[in-house]
């Protein structure tokens, strides 16, 4: 069988539902496709008059139900008439054998069963019709391409605004007054090992904090982008070893030698191992975000991807920074409340399945660092599309 490039696109009515997490789990879970894309958008309305006349006039699928989309694509996708603000639209992009049949199985067809909750559509879309036929309400909860070829042509209209119309997007929400904020969230490395439910069920989580997502990008960090994104923590690693280190090494001594060694006597030799300590924590800390050690990585190499894949999450509302933190727990996940992020996904400090920036000049410094508006998708659409 033939790798291919499917597409999924979360329609604005998903995203402002906070049904995001949950539509992601579900084909992260139901599938062996690799996740390699995502990338949010404000459409334009170019755009949307491009993609629903594609739609209209394909030449495959059942041509009510292509009317029946393009309608509601020419609906749903412009300005919120309550806000005079922009819908987002999320695009997904999942590569791997027989991609384009195994999303369209998770999905489901656009007329749902409204008694069953098999596929993504059945449990968030709805299709509502009269006695008569006429369809009175209609909500895909997402788009996709059944076939091949419907696939290329939405990418390849999708990836001609990647750049004009995609990135770091408004939302069509209003907001009340009060400290308006935007932060990172980032997910680590830990949730992409295997396929699971764990990404979806952790933005599911962070949904609770009744914020929106307006940036979104899956990628792979490089070890210079690791040791930038990471570089302030060496410090403070260094300060704290002479709080965490002088207990544990007063008794490592003590059972070495058979005399209680005082805890005050190993606060200098712990101040001087402070240095040795931050500087092999911070090596792990970028092992584990990239794959590579820094100190073992030619200088002109660390501008390449790493082997670890992340999902960074741009979150904006009131008091931004501070409700994320507090839903994703303490950074040891041992002493972070129940149902937090890190006590439910975590192992340890360092494993600990997201970070969150602790302040709106941090999440600014870490965005930048990553360029979470930066385009990565066209390169997996021109690969698979334009071939």
């Amino acid at each position: 069988m033939k790798r291919e490039l499917a597409f999924v696109m979360v329609t604005p009515h998903t995203l402002a539902k906070s049904r995001t997490g949950g539509v992601i789990a579900r084909y992260l879970a139901r599938t062996d496709l690799n996740f390699v894309g995502a990338r949010l958008f404000n459409p334009s309305p170019a755009l949307i008059e491009e993609y629903a006349h594609s739609i209209r006039h394909a030449a495959d699928g059942v041509p009510e139900v292509n009317r029946l989309i393009a309608d509601y694509i020419l609906k749903s996708f412009g300005t919120n008439p309550l806000t005079g603000k922009p819908h987002r639209v999320l695009l997904l992009l999942f590569e791997g054998i027989d991609a384009i049949a195994k999303i369209w199985r998770v999905t489901g067809p656009a007329r749902v069963r409204a008694e069953c909750g098999e596929t993504v559509r059945e449990t968030y879309g709805e299709y509502v019709e009269d006695s008569d036929g006429t369809v009175r309400y209609f909500e895909p909860a997402v788009l996709v391409g059944p076939t091949v070829e419907r696939a290329k042509k939405t990418l390849s209209i999708w990836m001609r605004y990647t750049q004009s119309d995609g990135g770091i997007v408004q939302s069509s929400a209003v907001y009340p007054e009060g400290n308006f904020e935007r932060t990172l969230v980032m997910l680590k490395p830990d949730n992409f090992r295997v396929p699971s439910l764990r990404t979806g069920s952790i933005i599911d989580v962070l949904s609770g904090a009744g914020l929106r997502i307006v940036g979104i990008k899956k990628f792979k960090m490089t070890v210079a982008q690791a040791e930038q994104f990471y570089g302030p923590v060496v410090e403070a690693l260094s300060r704290k070893f002479k709080d965490i280190g002088t207990d544990r090494a007063a008794a490592a001594l003590s059972r070495e030698f058979g005399f209680d060694v005082p805890a005050e006597e190993c606060k200098t030799l712990c101040e001087n191992l402070g240095g040795i300590f931050a500087k092999w924590q911070f090596e792990a800390i970028v092992e584990f975000m990239t794959g590579h050690r820094p100190s073992k990585v030619l200088e002109e190499d660390k501008g390449t991807a790493g082997h670890e894949e992340c999902l960074a999450l741009v979150y904006e509302g009131i008091d931004a920074v501070a409700k994320i933190r507090d839903i994703l727990g303490t950074t040891d996940p041992s002493k972070a409340r129940p149902g937090s992020v890190r006590r439910e996904f975590g192992s340890n400090i360092m494993v600990n399945a997201a970070h969150a920036s602790d302040s709106p000049e941090n999440a600014r410094r870490e965005m930048a660092i990553i360029n979470v508006g930066s385009d990565n998708i066209s390169p997996w659409i021109k690969q698979y599309c334009l071939s």
